[in-house]
């Protein structure tokens, strides 16, 4: 991951607050929970690279990297699901990045959150360890093992960054709240 500010804001205007971080136009506290998500991503990125080093694998590290992406996974979901609740918040563009990560997210927490096979009634086994390690990629599989293809912690961690660094205020229509006001463009969305 990036560093995503390289330096502060003294004194901002909204209009400066917002070109650098659009969400904010959307809601200050998903943003904020926008930012916590990405800088566990980026611990996690630092317990796959260490745990995984050159000389051995130091289980500690990777077994903390693998409970925080399960923590990251439910919360990723819940920010996105929000989002794509507020569509007409959303530009098009947007909001089809917003959906098609949740998409995926979808398949990667239905195992981890609910013990169940993604669009399925049918249980993943709980004889199997929480995610698969990838020692040669130094990184983590993060969906069922008996389901391919298989979903690495690093793409999923990249898309999400991906994703919101991409965001631009133009892309930010309305706020959290006007997303549930009634009226023509806000039908059905609340």
């Amino acid at each position: 991951m990036h560093q995503r500010f390289k330096a502060p804001l003294i004194n901002p205007t909204w209009e400066e607050i917002v070109a650098r971080d659009p969400l904010m136009a959307f809601s200050h506290y998903l943003s904020g929970r926008v930012h916590v998500l990405l800088e566990l991503a980026d611990e996690i990125i630092e317990h796959l690279d260490q745990g995984f080093s050159e000389a051995c694998v130091d289980g500690g590290r990777v077994q903390r990297a693998e409970s925080l992406m399960w923590l990251w996974i439910l919360g990723a979901y819940e920010v996105l699901r929000t989002m794509c609740q507020a569509r007409t918040s959303f530009s098009d563009r947007a909001f089809n990045e917003f959906a098609r990560l949740k998409k995926l997210l979808s398949f990667v927490r239905m195992p981890a959150a609910k013990m169940e096979k993604p669009g399925k009634k049918k249980p993943v086994t709980s004889n199997r360890s929480p995610m698969g390690w990838d020692v040669p990629k130094r990184d983590l599989s993060v969906n069922d093992p008996e389901e391919q293809p298989h979903i690495s912690a690093r793409f999923l961690l990249a898309e999400f960054d991906h994703v919101f660094s991409s965001l631009m205020k133009q892309d930010v229509l309305a706020t959290h709240e006007e997303s549930y006001s009634p009226g023509p463009n806000n039908a059905g969305t609340y």
